[in-house]
Parts: structure tokens; C-alpha cells; sequence
């Protein structure tokens, strides 16, 4: 019996034809965003490793996951933020700072990163508001991957390189291959990356994993059964290799990992089939490639967000009406809830405000006003914070003045 339920929902799930993926394309005339630096210190890797690590996953056994034979990946046009009711964010201006320094952070990976970008509601311009002389520059390609696609056979043909995948753009960077071919289909990135000087990125924000998980790319090399496959044909090969490149051209930079976002998956007849930590490709379900994205970050000694837990956020099966336009993609207010988050990260790091608000912060999407700006409560920054607590009476902090 138990045989014929699970046959019964493979065949159902290889129907789907609303399941989606990271592929919304990125409108071609966007505005440019900007990032910050700051070497990371030993400390901040060690509380990145304790703040990840301190999220509980759900339990799923063996019989829960549902393989998947074909993922499809609808055609679908990204919700407008006119058509979003939502009113952007009036947060601060980074002019009002007297601070001589510009943060120059460069935002890479797919459709998660890239929505938005024409209207000025994308991930990146958010936490440029957020972070005092931030400049982003939003390099994100929809539909795009960390591995190399299975179809580019000759991983080392750099004259010829076509990949916009997130190799594609780190050899783009570094000058390995010729941008203006790579990006010949995405003359409003190519603009962008124009402007960026490798040496001078203060902070990196890669985001990567749902593409991945629907083109069914191998989560590495000795979890595939071919011993002999390119690493750079799968996500943790590529996602190191591409590290190492944006670490050799911008040795001074935060490199910021991102986990694929949390997501539901229904049939066209709109019956429930899954979440990201059930529904398997065949290879492993999203929740998967986030912790192997998570494993990347702990070699590397890279600072990790999560966004696939409910570690700071409360998006799930309930909420996610609110922050997925498709029960993909973020919506504009999803989209101003994780450029909160994220803004945390250069801020903690260049000081301007405590490490506690970027550790403790947790987000409720019924509650969240996109012009405040997170406080701690006394009671608990005093108690758990209290060197960080002090300076934050002495008003040390540019963000994170005591009112009164």
C-alpha cells in the first residue's frame, strides 16, 4: 500500500507544470547598487558558524521526501512593485553620514537577486538604503546557476566561454573571459560590472541553489556516482572555485554566502505537494543544497545567511503568501524583509552598529514596517551584550543611538 501512495504522488508531482525555479529574468534597464569592507575577523566567522548552527531543521525521514522526475520551469513574469501595494522603504539616506569611506558591495546569483533591479526594489538598492556610503552593484542573472552548465563541455575554452553561470561571472571579473561576450544577452549587467574595480569590493553577496536544484545539477563530486565528473559541473565544486577567484582578485573583501530561499510546490490543480525540505529531484531536495552551500561557507571560513530555516524570519507554509509572489520567488516586501537582514551583516562588520542586532534580529512579516529600524530591547542587550551594551549608552555606534 505504502508502495502505491508513493507511485501514485511521483506520477502526480511529474505533471507539475506551475513548480518554479529561480528563472524570472532580470529587467534589462535597472539601476546600479553598491557594497562595503572589511576583513573578517576570526570572531565574526566564529559567530556566523554558532548563529547557523543554532537553527533547528525540520526531521524528515526517507519516507517523507517525493522524488520528482521533471521539475518544470514555467515562463513567468515578475509582479511590479506598482501592483505590490507595497510603499518602499523611506530608510535613511547614506548622504547624511560624514563618512569618507564608500562601501562598495557586489550582489552575484539568480532571479532571487536580480528582481526588482529596473524599479529600484531589488535586494541590493534595500540594503544600500541600509548601510551608510553603501554603493550596490546587482550582478544577478535570472535562471542562473553556480555549476557550469552540463553544455559548456570545455571548462577551460575561456576564448569561447559563453556561461553566465556564477564561474561566468567571477572569470567576467577577473578578466578570464570576454564579458562583453558573456553578457552580450545582459547589457544592464555588463553596464554594471563595468563600473565595479575588483581591488576596490569591500562586500560580496552570493546566491545561489535553486536553478541548481531544478536542472538537477549534482550536489558534488562523490555524492553524483561518477567518480570522474568535473567539479565544476557541480554546486560545491563551482561555488569553491568561484570563491577562490573573487578571493585572489579582491583580496580585501567580505565574501557573504546566501542559502536558496524556503519554498511550496503545488500541482495546476492547486493540491499541496511539497516544500523545499520533501520535494527531491532525484539528487536531493533544496534544503540540501543550502546545507551544502552552508558546508562551503565553514571550509572557506565565509560568513553564512540562512534563508531556508526559520533561524531569522518567519517564512513558511503560513506566511508564505506574504513573502513569494509564486511560492518562489520573493515578493517586494520578502524582498525588503531580507535586505533588512542582510544589511545587518556590513553594518555589525564595519561597526555601526552592535553584532547583537545582527544576531538577534528576527522578523515577523505581519509586523514588519519596512521604514523602522531594528532596536534590541534594554533589558536583553544589557544582560546578553554587555560591553556592546555600554557603547551603545556612550553612542558609539552611528547606527544605534540611544534615544532620549
Amino acid at each position: 500500500m505504502k508502495k502505491d501512495i508513493k507511485k501514485l504522488a511521483a506520477i502526480s508531482m511529474a505533471f507539475i507544470i506551475m513548480l518554479t525555479g529561480c528563472s524570472l529574468g532580470a529587467n534589462n534597464s535597472e539601476e546600479p547598487v553598491v557594497n562595503a569592507s572589511t576583513e573578517e575577523s576570526t570572531e565574526e566567522v566564529s559567530v556566523a558558524s554558532s548563529e547557523n548552527s543554532s537553527v533547528a531543521e525540520p526531521e524528515i525521514s526517507s519516507d517523507q521526501i517525493v522524488v520528482v522526475e521533471d521539475l518544470a520551469e514555467p515562463d513567468i513574469e515578475e509582479v511590479s512593485a506598482a501592483n505590490a501595494d507595497v510603499t518602499d522603504s523611506s530608510a535613511e539616506e547614506a548622504s547624511k553620514y560624514d563618512i569618507d569611506k564608500e562601501l562598495v558591495m557586489v550582489f552575484i546569483g539568480d532571479s532571487q537577486i536580480a528582481n526588482g533591479r529596473a524599479d529600484g526594489t531589488d535586494i541590493a538598492s534595500y540594503v544600500q538604503k541600509r548601510v551608510p556610503n553603501g554603493k550596490s552593484y546587482n550582478l544577478g542573472i535570472g535562471g542562473t546557476t553556480a555549476a557550469i552548465e552540463l553544455t559548456t563541455v570545455n571548462t577551460q575554452d575561456y576564448d569561447n566561454w559563453t556561461s553566465t553561470s556564477f564561474l561566468g561571472i567571477a572569470y567576467s571579473l577577473e578578466g578570464r573571459v570576454n564579458r562583453n561576450q558573456v553578457l552580450a544577452s545582459n547589457p544592464d549587467v555588463l553596464e554594471r560590472m563595468n563600473q565595479v574595480d575588483p581591488a576596490k569590493v569591500d562586500y560580496y553577496f552570493i546566491e545561489y541553489g535553486a536553478n541548481d536544484f531544478f536542472n538537477k545539477i549534482q550536489l558534488d563530486k562523490w555524492s553524483s556516482g561518477y567518480a570522474d565528473i568535473n567539479e565544476l559541473h557541480t554546486y560545491y565544486g563551482a561555488l569553491k572555485a568561484g570563491i577562490q577567484v573573487l578571493k585572489n582578485i579582491s583580496p580585501n573583501a567580505t565574501i557573504v554566502l546566501i542559502t536558496p530561499f524556503y519554498g511550496l510546490y503545488y500541482a495546476p490543480d492547486g493540491t499541496y505537494l511539497g516544500d523545499t525540505y520533501v520535494t527531491s529531484n532525484g539528487v536531493g531536495t533544496l534544503q540540501d543544497y543550502a546545507k551544502k552551500i552552508n558546508n562551503v561557507a565553514e571550509e572557506a571560513g565565509l560568513y553564512c545567511l540562512d534563508t531556508m530555516t526559520r533561524s531569522k524570519c518567519d517564512l513558511y507554509m503560513d506566511t508564505a503568501s506574504q513573502y513569494l509572489m509564486d511560492n518562489v520567488h520573493l515578493t517586494v516586501t520578502g524582498r525588503q524583509v531580507f535586505a533588512r537582514i542582510i544589511a545587518h551583516i556590513p553594518n555589525s562588520m564595519e561597526g555601526y552598529e552592535p553584532t547583537a542586532y545582527r544576531q538577534t534580529e528576527f522578523v515577523k512579516i505581519a509586523e514588519f514596517n519596512p521604514d523602522e529600524y531594528y532596536k534590541y530591547p534594554d533589558e536583553y542587550f544589557s544582560r546578553d551584550f554587555p560591553e556592546e551594551y555600554q557603547k551603545y549608552l556612550n553612542g558609539e555606534y552611528l547606527l544605534a543611538k540611544p534615544e532620549g
